[in-house]
């Protein structure tokens, strides 16, 4: 998962803004960060490995000038261990180009090798993001233009489109032309538009936008493109027929900030219907548990574990003292480095769990090995039974559309029953949201959408022609990716 910002100003420098508006999508990316800008006669470009404020704390390094440019925060991706990897990548050819990117290209080996026969490019990394720069840049080419007009930019987007298969959220900054953003034709990744006055911006989540006093004026519809030009006009135009939306249930469990809304669902609504949905299940096949408290496993799962509480009629209590200087376990690189921050990252509070029926919220469980450390952390203060509930259905499956989850291998929920997983992390009870229900939490924000992209749980891939090779591949480089790590 990553973090992509684009902001357009009539008469000021906009690197400091997209400064700011990166470190407000942070958290969907702590690995790399990097900004580019225009001002009409050249392009800047600084990235490097880090969080936005480590990358960026020298004179030099925010010293872009330009009153249009783009932003991207990255986190640890298989094989993605060099700052050469960071983004926007750059292309000169044929027109001067910076692309940030979220998401995965499903067929990218495929359209490496096509375009490799062309002999228009080369690839200085392993990335799709690079790829799909390079696919942009050959299709502009091909529209044999004089002076790029937005006319050449739309034609050439509609065979990026046509060739394109996965999920994608992309901000490019182009020579001529200005901000050009694009999503997916199942709108899987998110992309929102904002405004104030003598300026745009365009971000992965609202909350990004809110935090610079923008004004959301909605979301970048699945297969649509957006130009922000360079005298501040703004251009959309549908470059695929084949849309139908259908955005990750992934974000409203855990990536998103519960304080965006996204494809108009609030994330925040979102998670109270998870935790309503879930307090209502336990509440009806799980009374005899005796729960004496509700506890969330910080921070995602407060607001489901709220609703938990209210439901069973129980206190809800904050269990656990969280390190702010840690980051979010689930993607750091390695096994052994995540092992090494639970402990860490969180430490509970013995007098809320001391001789108490505990149940324990999280938004989710992946590995399991969080779960399990957390477990013997609240046995160890004395807890009389530690139960643990999941506002999310387990995670069963790989994801292939830009959320680089641990090869399949080590998903906890792989192959196993609930009864498995519950011995697995040491707990007294285990209690898992239903799928329709979770569909539900989503859906109700918005009921136009009436589909998510939910294969972590269900197996079922939406977009590409997704084979059991492409998944066997898939699994090796992600197993030996964590090896490394």
């Amino acid at each position: 998962m990553c973090g992509i910002v684009g902001i357009y100003h009539k008469n000021k420098n906009v690197a400091g803004e997209i400064y700011d508006g990166l470190i407000q999508v942070q958290h969907r990316g702590q690995d790399a960060a990097g900004i580019c800008t225009w001002d009409k006669k050249h392009m800047s470009l600084y990235k490097n490995l880090g969080v936005v404020t480590e990358v960026f704390k020298t004179e030099e390094s925010l010293n872009l000038g330009g009153n249009i440019g783009v932003g991207h925060v990255r986190y640890p991706t298989a094989g993605c261990d060099s700052s050469d990897e960071a983004q926007p990548f750059y292309s000169a050819n044929p027109v001067n180009i910076c692309l940030a990117h979220n998401g995965t290209l499903t067929n990218s080996d495929k359209i490496k090798k096509d375009l490799l026969k062309t002999h228009f490019c080369q690839f200085n990394t392993e990335s799709d993001s690079e790829v799909l720069l390079n696919l942009l840049a050959y299709e502009l080419y091909k529209t044999k233009f004089k002076v790029l007009t937005k006319k050449h930019v739309f034609d050439a987007l509609k065979n990026v489109f046509s060739v394109c298969e996965g999920g994608y959220a992309v901000v490019a900054l182009v020579a001529g032309i200005g901000i050009v953003a694009f999503r997916d034709p199942n709108g899987i990744r998110p992309l929102v538009l904002g405004k104030q006055k003598n300026s745009y911006m365009v971000a992965s989540e609202s909350a990004a936008l809110n935090a610079l006093n923008y004004e959301l004026v909605g979301d970048v519809s699945p297969g649509q493109a957006v130009i922000v030009d360079e005298k501040g006009g703004v251009t959309k135009k549908q470059c695929t027929k084949s849309a139908e939306h259908k955005p990750c249930l992934f974000e409203f469990v855990y990536f998103s900030r519960p304080d965006s809304v996204i494809d108009s669902i609030s994330v925040h609504k979102a998670r109270l219907r998870m935790g309503d949905y879930l307090g209502e299940k336990i509440k009806n096949n799980y009374s005899s548990l005796n729960i004496d408290v509700v506890v969330p496993v910080p921070d995602t799962s407060r607001t489901a574990a709220m609703q938990v509480a209210y439901h069973l009629g129980v206190k809800y209590r904050e269990g656990f003292i969280k390190n702010r200087y840690i980051g979010r376990t689930f993607i750091m690189p390695g096994q052994s480095v995540r092992k090494r921050s639970v402990k860490h990252k969180l430490s509970p509070i013995e007098i809320e769990f001391k001789n108490k029926n505990v149940l324990l919220v999280d938004d989710s469980i992946v590995r399991g090995h969080t779960s399990k450390k957390i477990i013997e952390m609240v046995k160890k203060t004395g807890a009389k039974k530690v139960y643990f509930a999941s506002a999310a259905p387990p995670v069963r499956y790989q994801n292939i559309y830009g959320i680089d989850m641990p090869a399949t291998s080590e998903l906890v929920a792989h192959g196993k029953t609930e009864k498995q997983i519950r011995r697995l992390i040491g707990a007294d009870e285990l209690i898992y949201q239903d799928l329709d229900a979770l569909r539900m939490s989503a859906h109700a924000g918005n009921p136009k959408i009436t589909s998510f992209e939910d294969s972590v749980f269900s197996g079922e891939y939406c977009a590409g022609k997704i084979s059991k090779e492409f998944l066997e591949n898939l699994e090796k480089n992600r197993s030996d990716f964590s090896r490394k790590s």
